[in-house]
């Protein structure tokens, strides 16, 4: 079936493919390109968006993309970076400097299609350097922004010619902060564009099914089912696709698994009717054997990748499974985060694409029949494809399972020196508050524009209100370089010392780590948070806290719909009172702290 289509022009990060999934959520089908891409692959769809990035600038190597764009008659539409691309190209002129970040107020000048639906005056989200000062002839300003009452207007903040079919918005709509920003896109696509609503679950499936015969034929798909959400959809997405005899299930049990997660998960499998061909291997040995001394997280994620595959060629060849594809659950934040997109960093490599997968996929031996979906978009053809809700809606758990959530250390900083300079500007911030703060002597993986950061955490202590805990969590990171976290302590008083140890992936730690994780899970189903809360990290740091203990556990309760961006969940205090109490009581805990950070600027895991 032939669908109506935007294509999104990604000029980096995370921008362009929230643009289209805002898009595909209209039930239009958005498609990503690159920049450089030839101008025929712009002709076949009904409209283009220009995506943003702060990190850009319209001066410079950024703005040489393929501008034969513009000659097509197709509508354009650009945000942030697009938007001044689009100024300038007809006419008008931009200037480095004026910056807008957060929240400001759309002042809409007159009705417009784009503006179909919505008030004359509209909250959304700046996030920009450069500016547009004039617009060309037949272009108007469609709307100027504010910051608040009193403040300067920010003219041309939407920009538009009817005759060209050219727009812009300084602003970001496609982010939630924009309050009806998923108005201003349908209205693009479908009042602009023409689009007709075409692309939903329903046809997504049907059409999924139908690529998936046709590339696997009369050959096999070895999956490694590790039942999360997207291994769960994708096993039943192959399972309505294919032959039973055709569809062979690998769970491994890699030694980073949740308590009791082996045996949950096998169950759970055998329930849906997906049990024809289904194996289970205990690999703990050999992750442990390959994780054996490494330290830093993207050693360790490279490690666990290579050694999933390992482990499945090696039952591949035991089951007599020749003429196999490998069958994962990749998503797109899984290749977005791995500096998937031309012009994006690697904030992490995800353990579906370290090289050995790359080769496979390069290979022709990798089918991903998610990759082009979202979490919330996973969820939601799982419910087409009638998985139990429970398995739907639980908590994300990555591949890499604890291992991403257990810190190693040689017990050693490179940059210890510059801690107590880090400490001194915590304390001016805090100065005239009631709470005191400190850095801790250990760094996490952290997001800031689109690239990664390897920065300290700042460990705050005060009261337990939500209000003040999020503004002074919010003040303390934006104002403090070298931070990337915020974490709340949780035990009586604050700490004085800290003693990085050196630590590696071990058995016992692991041990810990998952009694840990369990009494936070625990707590959060007696609370019936389990769904509400979208997922909770428990994290161990290899820290000696007043001479005692060896391991600072970290809470880490995040509300989230993508995966892109992510704040800080407040559980009720009962229940943290609950796990500090069961936590505190376990043998070498030193420590716990919740984590107040968003994303950005920390990720969601720690590594």
């Amino acid at each position: 079936m032939h669908h109506d289509s935007i294509a999104v022009v990604d000029f980096g990060g995370q921008y362009a493919h929230l643009i289209a999934t805002k898009v595909r959520r209209q039930k239009v089908l958005a498609e990503i390109l690159q920049p450089e891409d030839p101008i025929s692959k712009f002709k076949q769809h009904k409209g283009i968006i220009l995506s943003g990035n702060p990190s850009l600038s319209s001066f410079g190597e950024d703005s040489d993309y393929n501008k034969e764009i513009f000659d097509l008659d197709i509508p354009i539409l650009g945000f942030c970076f697009g938007h001044q691309e689009i100024a300038k190209h007809y006419g008008g002129n931009v200037m480095n400097g004026k910056q807008e970040f957060g929240r400001a107020q759309l002042k809409i000048n007159r009705d417009h299609p784009l503006f179909k639906g919505l008030s004359s005056s509209e909250q959304v989200w700046m996030s920009h350097n450069d500016t547009v000062t004039s617009v060309g002839p037949d272009f108007e300003e469609l709307g100027f922004s504010i910051l608040g009452e009193g403040t300067e207007p920010h003219h041309f903040a939407a920009i538009g010619s009817d005759k060209y079919r050219r727009y812009g918005f300084q602003f970001h709509p496609e982010v939630d902060d924009t309050t009806h920003g998923d108005e201003m896109i349908r209205n693009f696509a479908v009042e602009i564009c023409g689009c007709s609503a075409s692309w939903e679950m329903e046809q997504y499936l049907e059409e999924e099914i139908e690529k998936i015969k046709s590339r696997v034929g009369s050959g096999s798909v070895f999956l490694l089912a590790s039942g999360g959400v997207d291994s769960t959809v994708a096993a039943r997405l192959f399972g309505e696709a294919l032959r039973p005899e055709q569809l062979h299930l690998l769970h491994v049990d890699n030694g980073l698994m949740r308590k009791n997660e082996s045996e949950q998960v096998l169950k759970a499998f055998k329930d849906m009717g997906l049990d024809a061909n289904l194996h289970f291997v205990d690999a703990t040995s050999d992750f442990l054997s390959a994780l054996e001394g490494l330290v830093e997280p993207e050693q360790k994620r490279k490690a666990i990748g290579d050694t999933f595959v390992k482990v499945f060629e090696r039952e591949a060849q035991r089951l007599g499974l020749s003429n196999h594809l490998l069958g994962q659950g990749t998503i797109y934040p899984d290749t977005i985060e791995t500096g998937g997109t031309k012009r994006s960093d690697t904030i992490k490599t995800h353990h579906n694409r370290v090289q050995i997968i790359e080769d496979m996929i390069a290979a022709g031996k990798v089918i991903e029949p998610l990759a082009d979906l979202y979490k919330v978009e996973v969820r939601e053809l799982g419910e087409k494809l009638k998985i139990p809700s429970e398995m739907i809606w639980r908590q994300p758990f990555p591949g890499p399972g604890l291992g991403v959530r257990l810190l190693c250390s040689t017990g050693t900083l490179n940059d210890a020196a510059l801690i107590p300079e880090i400490a001194d500007e915590v304390a001016a911030v805090l100065v005239n508050t009631s709470f005191v703060g400190t850095v801790l002597p250990v760094k996490s993986v952290g997001v800031k524009g689109d690239l990664r950061s390897y920065e300290h955490p700042v460990m705050i202590h005060g009261t337990a209100d939500w209000n003040k805990l999020d503004e002074i969590a919010g003040t303390v990171l934006k104002k403090v370089r070298g931070i990337n976290r915020c974490i709340w302590n949780l035990s009586p008083s604050m700490p004085t010392e800290f003693r990085p140890l050196a630590a590696t992936m071990t058995k016992d730690r692991l041990d810990l780590l998952r009694d840990a994780d369990h009494i936070v899970m625990e707590g959060l189903r007696r609370h019936g948070l389990e769904t509400e809360v979208w997922q909770c990290p428990t994290v161990l740091l290899p820290l000696e806290i007043d001479g005692h203990g060896e391991e600072l556990c970290i809470v880490r309760p995040i509300h989230s719909e993508r995966a892109m961006t992510a704040t800080a969940a407040h559980l009720p205090i009962e229940l943290i009172e609950e796990i500090r109490k069961e936590v505190l009581a376990l043998p070498k805990i030193s420590g716990l702290a919740y984590d107040l950070t968003s994303k950005p600027p920390g990720t969601i895991e720690w590594e």
